[in-house]
């Protein structure tokens, strides 16, 4: 019995019947192969339908040369893709759910590196994805445009979709007709709302008498803030309400975030939840026709109950919460959301990896994208139960464990600390990142659920890993921060001149609350991620006056991958963190630190009463190479010290053979 009744309810659109209120909306997995759908991409579309999404909207695809955005875009006007995406469309409808496709061009904000073309825009408005300008469309060309839209849908439903949804969010180029700032056109496709609004509603108009009534017709929009430039919510109000009075648009699924904020259209942790109910909410008291459906940090299924019970929106599209856990409409379903797989709003291997131009995946579930490899979230039984001993409960030590498990092996589990998680729980220590310790708390469910023997507060020496019963030894025994203060850019040094003096600390022990820094901190960070920038935070957070320095030419820098790195800087700004970059440190005095800029060369001192070292960290491997009659698997920190993300990849790919 589901403990969430309008979340699970079934819904009508057009012909069809939704089975509950959750969808998997539209998103850009880059999973194309030459530009054709393939194996990669239906099964990681299958995995969702199996686990009970509702509704599944395809990536989206460009309907026209100039629309070209990545380099896994499926390839547009071409009839190659239909039988292709008809293979996909027809397991993931066996499955239970419906499917559409997203048709969209993103107008002035392209990629020429990618396309080859000029960006078609309503009046030549720069890019805001690179440094190009675009094209203003003639008259001829916004025709062409409209039959690309028609002759997309077109395609779509021959290759067995039930719908298309219509893009027009995050300012792309029906967004761009709409909006007044990037529609300055004086023709038939400007001035006026009838006019600006006239492309759109021409596209939904002709995919209509096209595709028939019983094809669903979906628009996607989205609203920012940031600027004043664009579409406020009394404007957007407006606009669908415009294009709702016509009876063809079924639904209307609301985003956060443009091109012009970027940050919100993905968010991740440092932002709030449920980022688009108030908008939607008023377009629930405003439509007539169209459903209403919630995007953008609708994390949890208990944000959905709360959306639709609450009358806010009428579907909810939960994204990277089914990236994070394929299954998770089902589980519900089932009365067992505990043993959903909260996703982290972390960003890393979702938008991180598509920021980089590869197929996406996922931090926390590292079968996503790999579904045709690995068989999605969904675990064959070993041929053998084995006795597996798992040394380490770090990301690499707890998946390994947990997959190991529901193959059916006898697993156990020790870990020196009294706590699981490694260093990837003291993360979840960090301002906002407290899902991360919800996931530790998932594993602990998952293990008593299994039937895991968890050995907390627990050493083990070589003669103990001889004398256990286990045939199987997973090392997982992570990596220590490095103690000598080496800097990668400072190779002919390898010690930090000074570090004798102490008050020499890692990130680590900082988090442990185990580092004595005063008042005054200079966290040096290398790696340009969380465990040096949300170290600072912390410390920030606590009113220590912090500086931070680091090599790289800007705070946060592989933070940029995950669209997070501009909202950290903003809140260590507003915590008077200085940010010195470009810099590394020239010696430890006990009292302060010397800097020399890259740039320059200059030195300055700062004072400072502690000095946190977030560099590199060194592998832990306390074992030999071999243990006679045990076979030893080395996997995450101990391997080599990386991302958690790698760690979890690792733990899964084990368990998944031993």
């Amino acid at each position: 019995m589901t403990q969430h009744p309008r979340l699970m309810s079934p819904l009508k659109l057009r012909d069809e019947t939704l089975r509950n209120r959750i969808v998997f909306g539209a998103h850009t997995a880059n999973m194309s192969d030459q530009g054709m759908p393939g194996p990669r991409f239906g099964k990681y579309l299958l995995e969702r339908a199996l686990g009970g999404a509702a509704m599944v909207v395809a990536e989206p695809v460009p309907v026209h040369r100039t629309g070209v955005l990545t380099r896994g875009n499926f390839l547009h006007s071409d009839d190659a893709v239909i039988p292709a995406f008809r293979t996909i469309t027809d397991e993931v409808k066996a499955a239970g759910a419906v499917i559409l496709q997203q048709l969209y061009h993103i107008g002035a904000h392209g990629d020429s590196d990618l396309s080859f073309a000029p960006h078609w825009s309503p009046s030549g408005g720069p890019s805001y994805h690179d440094s190009d300008g675009s094209h203003a469309m003639t008259g001829v060309e916004v025709e062409e445009l409209l039959d690309a839209h028609v002759a997309a849908a077109v395609r779509a439903k021959a290759a067995g979709f039930q719908g298309v949804e219509v893009w027009a969010a995050y300012h792309s180029l029906l967004d761009q007709f709409w909006t007044p700032w990037s529609n300055q056109r004086t023709d038939q496709w400007g001035g006026s709302l009838e006019g600006r609004t006239r492309f759109s509603r021409q596209v939904i108009e002709r995919i209509r008498r096209a595709c028939g009534e019983s094809f669903i017709i979906g628009l996607t929009i989205s609203y920012s803030e940031a600027y004043q430039v664009t579409l406020g919510a009394e404007a957007l109000c407006e606009i669908i309400d415009l294009h709702d009075r016509s009876g063809h648009v079924d639904y209307v699924t609301v985003g956060a975030g443009s091109y012009l904020e970027f940050e919100a259209i993905i968010p991740p942790f440092t932002h709030g939840e449920k980022l688009t109910t108030p908008l939607t909410q008023q377009l629930k008291g405003l439509v007539k026709h169209a459903v209403i459906t919630s995007e953008a940090g609708v994390r949890t299924p208990e944000n959905g109950e709360a959306i639709i019970a609450s009358g806010l929106a009428d579907l909810v599209s939960i994204v990277r919460g089914q990236i994070a856990d394929p299954h998770l409409a089902r589980k519900v379903a089932e009365g067992r959301a505990s043993d959903v797989r909260g996703c982290i709003s972390c960003n890393q291997m979702c938008w991180g990896r598509r920021s980089r131009d590869y197929w996406i995946s996922c931090l926390i579930n590292p079968s996503a994208g790999r579904e045709f490899e690995w068989g999605g979230d969904r675990f064959l039984p070993a041929a053998a139960a084995k006795d597996v001993l798992v040394v380490g409960a770090g990301p690499a030590g707890l998946e390994a464990a947990r997959v190991a498990a529901e193959r059916g092996h006898r697993v156990e589990v020790v870990e020196a600390a009294g706590v699981i998680g490694g260093q990837f729980r003291l993360a979840g220590m960090q301002p906002r990142r407290g899902q991360i310790l919800e996931l530790m708390d998932w594993y602990e469910r998952q293990f008593d659920r299994l039937g895991v023997t968890l050995r907390l507060n627990s050493f083990v020496d070589e003669s103990d890993l001889a004398a256990h019963p286990a045939d199987v030894v997973v090392v997982s025994t992570g990596s220590l921060p490095d103690e000598t203060g080496f800097q990668r850019w400072a190779p002919a040094e390898p010690t930090l001149p000074g570090i004798e003096a102490g008050g020499v600390w890692s990130p680590e022990a900082v988090l442990r609350r185990e580092a004595r820094l005063g008042d005054a901190v200079v966290v040096y960070d290398e790696g340009g991620n969380w465990r040096g920038v949300g170290t600072a935070w912390a410390l920030a957070e606590q009113g220590r006056q912090v500086t931070i320095v680091t090599p790289e030419a800007f705070v946060g820098k592989e933070l940029a991958r995950t669209a997070a790195d501009g909202a950290v800087r903003r809140r260590l700004g507003a915590l008077g963190v200085r940010m010195l970059t470009e810099h590394r440190l020239v010696r430890w005095h006990g009292n302060g630190v010397t800097v020399r800029s890259f740039l320059t060369g200059e030195k300055e001192v700062i004072a400072a009463s502690g000095l946190v070292m977030a560099t590199t960290n060194r592998a832990f491997d306390p074992f030999p190479e071999a243990v006679p009659g045990k076979r030893l698997h080395r996997i995450g920190d101990c391997a080599a010290p990386r991302l958690a993300a790698y760690a979890f990849h690792e733990g899964r790919k084990l368990g998944l053979v031993l």
